[in-house]
């Protein structure tokens, strides 16, 4: 199975010190997704918004429909203002995990049939001090758990 890098972490699963198997009573219900499927379905997710907001005829309204914020505070300057947003396609090509008991990552380049594209967006917010790029996979995953 292929290990996304994601922000410079190789995916892999955490352990929870509480039992997932607890009731809740009859009105509480939720799951609990793993890491792989949580960055499959953001995957898909983002895939959408990316196309919609390349289709939209108004790209400020499709990004105010969306809840994007036209500036965001942070805790210790000016607020930054969203001027840019900008797309990559990235080709994965291979992939890399954990070798047992060796410091290197196990690398398996991939056969031309499976190498795949992924696009991405990111929100650009500039102050006269900052520049922060906020990647689409972030915006969405905070909006998901709002």
């Amino acid at each position: 199975m292929p290990h996304d890098i994601v922000n410079g972490h190789i995916g892999h699963h955490h352990h929870h010190p509480h039992d997932h198997n607890h009731d809740h009573g009859p009105d509480h219900l939720h799951s609990h997704m793993e890491p792989a499927d949580h960055a499959a379905d953001l995957q898909v997710l983002a895939a959408q918004f990316i196309d919609g907001f390349q289709q939209a005829k108004d790209k400020q309204a499709y990004l105010k429909l969306a809840g994007v914020p036209l500036e965001i505070t942070p805790g210790d300057g000016p607020a930054l203002k969203l001027v840019d947003v900008q797309l990559t396609t990235e080709w994965q090509v291979g992939t890399a995990s954990p070798s047992f008991g060796s410091t290197e990552l196990s690398y398996l380049p991939f056969p031309g049939n499976m190498i795949t594209e992924r696009t991405n967006m990111g929100f650009v917010y500039v102050s006269m001090r900052d520049k922060k790029v906020v990647d689409l996979r972030d915006f969405l995953s905070e909006s998901l758990h709002d």
